[in-house]
């Protein structure tokens, strides 16, 4: 790369302030186009906190304007706020006249579930007005979860990034990446390009994540580009590599139909993968011999489907699965000719393994020789074996050894390569395996090809005929934020992610941001945990708008189509990446007239000198054209040249993709988690997922129905270990742990007689944005796997007690202004978005009179104000042209009296527009909702069934959850409630009365093949 004339280097404790101070006062950052103005959207976010230190620096020099700067050819028409806002309008309101039929992807999890979305309108002027499962998708066959089926809900414009911001005004998109540009050529110029990094995401679609890949490490000359998939499969990556000698994944999801024993470790997948776990289900029915094995610390929902459950202490996973290759090996189980002819490495890794027999690990595992025998019998007798493993063998300061574990056992009995057998990663979200495709992470280069081989490297230098080339890996996540703390990254570029959330150790994050002296930010929504720290925020496209391929867990790719034209200003992240790299000079290189071409090169690259050396192969989708792209069904890769059936699993020749085509054994030493408790922080702290959200809810979050199951966070907790604590259910405790310097963590109990005592679980969604103390990731340290580089955020040790506020109580209001108004009146908060008013469970230290108060003058004085007070609680009401504006809750009562007012009677009420009668003020001043809304809390989420209907219908005789789906249809639609179901009917139907242990699966009991 030409070497760029330097300027002063500031100060590393000024230069942030400065640059800030630059981009605020920039004059040339004015809009000129008339109809753009200045945009409240990012003001509004958290003020970016600055440290008091920091002095007046030199300030960076403005480059000229860059006039002749040429536009991407292919920009999407825009289209303004309100006419989106019109496509997303109910379908009642639409003309009938043109109805379409568009398919495309999921862009939840890892399963790759398709989506039919019927439309109505012309191309340019459409609007999708339902969504169902594609039926001949082979991910899905027509399933779709909670959070599939409600994507039409989170659409709307309300909270979108429409226009580009630079210090926190709407600019031009000319203005912003130019501003962009001359950030990162003065940064390579003064600190050199590892002064630079993007940070990603595996929700971008592939294409964006190849022009990121080959942008950072083919024209910047640095590998510092990571991604949030470094938190969710990293460590299955390194470890299959160690094995196969290729990030390769050899099952596929018809393995589950064929498998005599399905094993699941580390995954709840009722909740994470909800779809696939229905397949699992259906699986085990229509073949009563097949065995399921659940190895979790907690009985979960897919814990109800298993035949054996292992509830073993966490992160003692390694010595399991070491444990039962010994076994192997003692009992005359190991295939030996197939580990003689198609292994290395065997008699090192058996030596590993030698010290765990069955009653040495049920010790370290805290289980009962009984069961570790029960589980090494099952493995060792069966013909075929599928190992499904996830976060909770990935997040681990061991996850690769614990992966590795995993596959030796595979190896050493030869169950791999055939139907039924293997060892499957599961990821996460839509798209992590296409960004492992593309080189997405920072110690790969594209195509499955290594920065440390010279050979890979000179091929992708050539095939993109780029100026330079990455020659050591770059920074893994973890360590990219770190050394951003200690001012050795100047520039980074986040997109699709929301770091600040979903990182451990959140403080050093912040801290990260804090400090770089140019954040920018590329997603759909106005405001986050992490947008608060952007110098410049750009509009992304979102699921409903954007265009390119997926890849998932299974290697298969399937298209993911635009239904609606952008939103706004918002462009694709590779068309913004594109525009970037023109203005850097490298125009020739990145100039696309549509997606299909990106995706041509990516494929062409997984040819280009493989020769056979690398599995990861697109030969035969290198020549599609626009149209043929467009037209591409859901295919799984290898594909070469002519392939058009694809390759639905791997090693069936048993040959791998190592230099001697043999897989290899990798001797595992088990350690336990860095993180380990002690008498100042005596509980485990596990998170994993809820099941109706998914991951920082920047798009769940905006469907009140996904809110209904679960209305806010909440921690888990043993109730004997309640009852040890002194708290009880919906109480508020504070957790705190060694790492945490900021505000601890605040959240309620709810007892889960499922939990390991010592033991606490919460889930991963919440955040700042959603509470005054929900700051989870604060409570992890950045200990992470040596090998991977993925963080330990399994496991915790926090200490807990019961937070006691004098005043707490319920805020509703209409207004989101004025409920953020409200909300900063009390010391403690946490929200619950409705479909018509936004309601919060409050706290606080303040008097209970002096509260009231001091919301008084933040309603609207045209509102009519009615209250209720009494000695230890008060009511207030604001009505307004018989609407209702607001209502607040208070009690001077013990926090243990807390019962939320169900949101869904508050929507109902606003929505009737009819609060004029006596009886109905009466019951909002008391808290008192309607009969329907008192019913327990909701079980389905589909068809909007609470508890005690499905109470009383077992207690009628219903008792399957099919029994229960004919007579209430829960249960019928997603199937992501029918592991609670399940266990409502062994809690409730009268055969529990002989006996605790039905004789039948509840799940099971009553469906049909």
């Amino acid at each position: 790369m030409t070497e760029l004339l330097t300027e002063t280097t500031p100060a590393p404790a000024t230069a942030k302030a400065a640059e800030r101070r630059r981009l605020e006062s920039d004059e040339s950052l004015k809009l000129t186009a008339p109809e753009l103005k200045d945009s409240p959207e990012l003001k509004d976010s958290p003020e970016r906190k600055k440290s008091p230190e920091r002095k007046d620096s030199p300030e960076l020099k403005d480059s000229p304007e860059r006039k002749d700067s040429p536009e991407l050819k292919d920009s999407p028409e825009r289209n303004n706020s309100l006419k989106q806002d019109s496509q997303c309008a109910a379908a009642s309101d639409m003309p009938s006249s043109q109805t379409t039929l568009v398919q495309t992807t999921c862009p939840y999890c890892g399963v790759g579930c398709g989506v039919d979305v019927s439309c109505q309108g012309e191309a340019l002027n459409r609007t999708p007005v339902k969504v169902t499962g594609t039926p001949e998708h082979p991910a899905n066959y027509g399933r779709l979860c909670i959070k599939g089926t409600h994507l039409l809900e989170t659409n709307s414009l309300h909270g979108r990034l429409l226009q580009p911001h630079v210090g926190g005004r709407a600019t031009t998109w000319d203005q912003a990446t130019g501003k962009i540009a001359d950030k990162i050529n003065q940064v390579i110029s003064q600190h050199g390009p590892d002064a630079v990094a993007f940070y990603v995401s595996g929700q971008l679609l592939t294409e964006d994540y190849y022009i990121a890949n080959k942008l950072i490490k083919g024209f910047l000359g640095s590998a510092n580009i990571d991604t949030n998939s470094r938190l969710c499969m990293s460590s299955a990556v390194a470890a299959y590599k160690r094995a196969f000698g290729e990030d390769l994944v050899p099952c596929c999801y018809e393995d589950i139909e064929c498998t005599d024993l399905l094993i699941l470790t580390g995954s709840n997948a009722a909740w994470a993968h909800p779809v696939l776990f229905q397949r699992m289900s259906r699986a085990r029915l229509k073949n009563p011999a097949m065995k399921v094995v659940v190895i979790d610390p907690r009985a979960t929902e897919t814990a109800d489907l298993a035949t054996l459950h292992l509830p073993l202490k966490p992160g003692t996973d390694a010595y399991l699965f070491n444990g039962l290759l010994h076994y192997l090996f003692t009992n005359d189980l190991l295939d030996e000719r197939f580990i003689s002819e198609h292994t290395n490495g065997f008699n090192e890794a058996l030596a590993s393994a030698r010290d765990w027999n069955p009653d040495s690990v049920a010790k370290v595992c805290n289980l009962s020789l009984a069961q570790v025998n029960q589980f090494y019998r099952l493995f060792g007798k069966s013909q075929s074996a599928i190992t499904f493993f996830s976060m909770g063998i990935n997040q681990s300061n061991s996850g690769v050894d614990k992966a590795n574990a995993i596959i030796n056992c595979h190896l050493a009995s030869g169950k791999i390569g055939a139907p039924g057998s293997g060892p499957f990663s599961i990821t996460g979200q839509p798209n992590a395996m296409g960004g492992r495709e593309v080189g997405g992470l920072a110690n790969m280069l594209a195509a499955h090809m290594d920065i440390e081989n010279p050979a890979h490297r000179e091929a992708v230098q050539t095939y993109w005929q780029s100026p330079t080339l990455c020659t050591k890996p770059g920074l893994k996540a973890v360590d990219m934020f770190s050394q951003m703390a200690a001012g050795k990254i100047k520039f980074v570029w986040i997109m699709a992610t929301n770091p600040v959330v979903s990182m451990p150790d959140r403080r050093q994050v912040e801290k990260a941001l804090q400090q770089c002296e140019m954040v920018v930010v590329s997603d759909m929504v106005s405001s986050n945990d992490t947008l608060a720290y952007a110098d410049i925020a750009l509009p992304a496209t979102g699921w409903s708008e954007k265009n390119g391929t997926v890849t998932n867990s299974e290697r298969r790719i399937s298209r993911q189509r635009g239904i609606m034209p952008p939103p706004g200003e918002a462009r694709h992240d590779w068309q913004a990446l594109c525009n970037v790299a023109a203005k850097l000079g490298y125009g020739d290189r990145f100039d696309y007239n549509h997606v299909s071409e990106i995706f041509a090169e990516h494929a062409g690259l997984s040819a280009y000198k493989n020769n056979g050396q690398r599995l990861f192969n697109l030969a035969g989708l290198s020549s599609l054209n626009r149209a043929q792209y467009d037209r591409l069904a859901p295919i799984q890769w290898p594909l070469g040249q002519g392939d058009a059936a694809g390759s639905p699993r791997l090693f069936g020749n048993r040959q791998f993709a190592t230099a001697d085509g043999k897989a290899r054994f990798v001797a595992i030493t088990a350690r336990l988690p860095t993180q380990q408790t002690c008498d100042r922080y005596p509980y485990i702290l596990n998170s994993g997922r809820s099941r109706d959200q998914w991951h920082t809810m920047t798009r769940t979050g905006k469907a009140s129905a996904l809110l209904n199951h679960a209305a806010m966070a909440t921690l888990a907790m043993h109730p004997q270990d309640m009852l040890d604590s002194g708290v009880s259910e919906g109480e508020l405790v504070t957790l705190q742990s060694a790492g945490n310097t900021g505000n601890p963590v605040i959240l309620p109990v709810a007892a889960q007689s499922g939990q390991r005592r010592g033991e606490c679980f919460a889930p991963i969604h919440w955040s700042a944005t959603w509470g005054s103390h929900i700051t989870l990731g604060a409570l992890y340290s950045s200990a992470t796997d040596p090998i991977s580089g993925q963080p330990e955020t399994k496991h915790g040790a926090v200490s807990l007690v019961k937070t006691r506020y004098p005043v707490h109580g319920q805020i509703v209001f209409s207004d989101p202004i004025v409920f953020d108004k409200v909300t900063k009146q009390v010391e403690y908060w946490a929200k619950q978005p409705g479909q018509y008013v936004q309601s919060a469970r409050v706290a606080c230290h303040k008097n209970m009179h002096e509260l009231a108060q001091s919301v008084m003058p933040l309603v609207p004085p045209t509102a009519t104000y009615i209250s209720r007070f009494t000695e230890s609680s008060c009511s207030m009401l604001w009505l307004q042209d018989n609407q209702l504006v607001g209502v607040v809750w208070l009690s001077a009562q013990t926090a243990q009296s807390y019962a939320p007012i169900p949101l869904e009677w508050l929507d109902a009420i606003y929505d009737d527009c009819t609060v004029t009668n006596t009886g109905r003020i009466n019951n909002l001043l008391n808290g008192i909702a309607d009969a329907e809304f008192l019913q327990g809390p909701l079980v389905c989420s589909c068809f909007k069934v609470r508890q005690q209907r499905i109470v009383t219908a077992i207690e009628q005789g219903c008792n399957s959850v099919t029994a229960l789906g004919s007579t209430l249809q829960c249960g019928t639609n997603c199937g992501s409630c029918k592991g609670e179901l399940a266990r409502l009917v062994n809690r409730h139907s009268r055969h529990s009365e002989a006996s605790t242990t039905p004789t039948v699966n509840p799940i099971l009991a009553g469906e049909s093949a």
